[in-house]
């Protein structure tokens, strides 16, 4: 008699259950394990870097000269698009169901941190790197992107005159370690989850989540919305069947919403990308890594349906010009936005000055960031991934037998 092995999908189910009821039971107790969560994203986090810049050096480094610029392009327009109507519809939301409304400003206190005015200019710099070595210290996604795409075209450009060179070959194997590194770490997921979820909800409280229900409530309607709008285009475009399409992300989904981070959940979404929906290796290995920072739907959402919450418990209205300056700024705000859990808290800080709110008023946010996260980079992964689906229809690079096999390859 065999037994069946529980799918880390399950495990990571079990441990965000089990963290919730531990955290609410005993939270003297469970305030303590959140060494264990923070040791497990360090171990996530170590690699991450590198993932990203070896998997777009060896997409744009395979890509026929022909196609690079015309792949890139389809890409940047798609993420373009997309991430300002998420900050759009971020807007609508809050206009037509006004979270902020019944929110006491004398429950806000301060957070200590400190306004951040940063140009356009400033933002702009911002994404080029000076020294490689120090973006990847800093772990700063969007300067190690432009990296990778100078060196992947340059590399492109290198085989061409090269083509018995063992460099690419050398890459291929560089990226296949690092994937392998990652799928040790994620062997300690749902330990590290658990720990994660129950020091978070020991230190929250009813007193601190119920005044921001009515936001919870609404962003969270927002992005199921959202998704929905999505999966009717992407059905639409590319011919699949919506029901089918959203049960082959179904992984990736939870792990978005357990793990809170993009990065995390980059290695599952990329696999399923190919192993569940058809996308081929070149589309797949292009598109998602530069998803992460160029296509944040969830963190242009989050930033515009807050900081219009933030306008309205303090009763200041907002012009049709100011918004639609708050759907720009978050776009661009959210290409920076980092991609581990917390970093909400951090793009608020930058944006809300910008808008003339006090920087204070995000205190009250810190207690329901967890949740936020959640349906932030569930928005964010699983928008990456719509965005490639499209992408890869508009080359023909779907697998359509593969999309439509019943066949479901569980995660390692």
């Amino acid at each position: 008699m065999t037994t069946k092995k529980v799918s880390m999908v399950t495990q990571i189910l079990i441990a965000v259950i089990l963290g919730v009821v531990f955290g609410v039971s005993l939270p003297s107790v469970a305030g303590q394990v959140k060494l264990l969560g923070d040791v497990f994203l360090r171990l996530m986090q170590m690699a991450i870097p590198l993932l990203i810049l070896g998997q777009i050096i060896q997409a744009v480094g395979s890509i026929d000269s022909k196609e690079l610029t015309s792949l890139g392009w389809r890409t940047i327009l798609v993420f373009g698009v997309s991430s300002f109507f998420a900050a759009c519809w971020g807007i609508v939301m809050a206009v037509i169901f006004n979270p902020g409304n019944g929110i006491k400003i004398a429950e806000i206190k301060d957070t200590g941190l400190k306004s951040q005015t940063i140009s356009f200019a400033d933002t702009l710099l911002d994404f080029f790197p000076k020294n490689i070595f120090d973006s990847l210290t800093q772990g700063s996604i969007i300067q190690i992107i432009v990296f990778a795409l100078f060196f992947g075209v340059a590399l492109n450009k290198y085989l061409q005159t090269h083509p018995k060179s063992q460099l690419f070959k050398g890459i291929i194997d560089f990226n296949e370690v690092i994937i392998l590194i990652i799928g040790y770490v994620m062997k300690a997921a749902p330990i590290g989850i658990f720990a994660l979820i129950a020091s978070t909800i020991s230190n929250l409280g009813l007193q601190i989540i119920l005044p921001l229900l009515k936001y919870l409530i609404v962003y969270g309607g927002g992005t199921l919305l959202f998704l929905g709008i999505w999966v009717l285009l992407v059905s639409v475009y590319c011919k699949v069947n919506p029901i089918r399409l959203v049960k082959n992300m179904k992984n990736m989904s939870i792990m978005a919403l357990a793990t809170t981070s993009s990065a995390i959940t980059l290695p599952v979404a990329m696999k399923e990308s190919r192993t569940q929906l058809g996308l081929s290796e070149r589309i797949t290995n292009l598109v998602l890594p530069l998803g992460m920072s160029l296509n944040s739907n969830g963190s242009a959402m989050h930033m515009s349906i807050t900081v219009m919450t933030i306008a309205q418990m303090y009763q200041q209205g907002f012009d049709f010009q100011q918004m639609f300056y708050l759907a720009v700024t978050a776009t661009f705000v959210s290409l920076a936005n980092a991609v581990v859990p917390g970093a909400g808290l951090v793009s608020l800080a930058v944006i809300v000055p910008q808008m003339g709110l006090p920087l204070d008023s995000i205190a009250v946010f810190a207690g329901v960031e967890w949740f936020v996260g959640m349906l932030r980079t569930i928005l964010n992964v699983n928008s990456d991934v719509y965005s490639a689906i499209i992408v890869g229809k508009s080359v023909n690079e779907i697998n359509y037998n593969v999309f439509n096999s019943n066949s479901e390859e569980p995660i390692k």
